[in-house]
């Protein structure tokens, strides 16, 4: 991995993204999103989760879905305007809560988690703070916890890191001594997914 990287873009660069489009990802309309939540998941060997985190939710496309499987379910994004979206397409689901957060900045309080979902988020960050969003989300993972990790695979000139380089990040941490366990990979035309449990 490159340590000359670009920063890790900042809020203000998601707020433009969804003031010039309020669905920028087609998240709402796109066949191959659908199909890629569903996998998504699929992939998620658990019947149902207690407490679960989701990283960078946008419009809650995907909280939606997953929110089913959760008791408890937190979901923050960068940015407010797809957070509105996002309340109103889960006002019915009363374990979903919504915040504005940005890591690594800033990282929930409170009990630890089950499920932690990184779904086209990792990217975003430099290696040094994908580091320390790492450290974070590891620290806030319960013991046999599991954290699950979906990116697009293509290079993007905007985004700091690929979707390769953060998982392949995570997979340094799941050696024989790391504090995670890698329990299922798999890689599609332009995405890749992983599954890993904390020890």
């Amino acid at each position: 991995m490159n340590k000359d990287q670009p920063n890790t873009l900042p809020p203000d660069y998601f707020a433009g993204v969804y003031q010039a489009n309020a669905d920028p990802w087609k998240f709402e309309t796109s066949p191959y999103e659908h199909e890629k939540y569903a996998t998504t998941l699929a992939a998620l060997p658990r019947p149902r989760y207690g407490r679960a985190f989701e990283v960078g939710c946008s419009l809650g496309v995907l909280t939606e879905q997953l929110a089913t499987r959760c008791d408890y379910l937190l979901a923050v994004d960068v940015a407010e305007a797809p957070l509105e979206r996002a309340r109103a397409r889960c006002a019915n689901l009363p374990q979903v809560e919504f915040r504005l957060m940005f890591l690594p900045n800033e990282f929930p309080d409170g009990g630890a988690f089950d499920l932690i979902m990184l779904s086209e988020v990792g990217y975003y960050w430099s290696l040094p703070d994908l580091e320390r969003v790492a450290t974070g989300l590891l620290d806030r993972l319960a013991p046999g916890g599991q954290l699950l990790l979906v990116h697009w695979t293509p290079v993007v000139h905007d985004y700091p890191l690929t979707g390769d380089e953060v998982h392949d990040f995570f997979l340094s941490q799941a050696t024989v001594s790391g504090p995670l366990r890698h329990l299922h990979g798999q890689r599609y035309e332009t995405y890749r997914l992983d599954l890993f449990e904390k020890r």
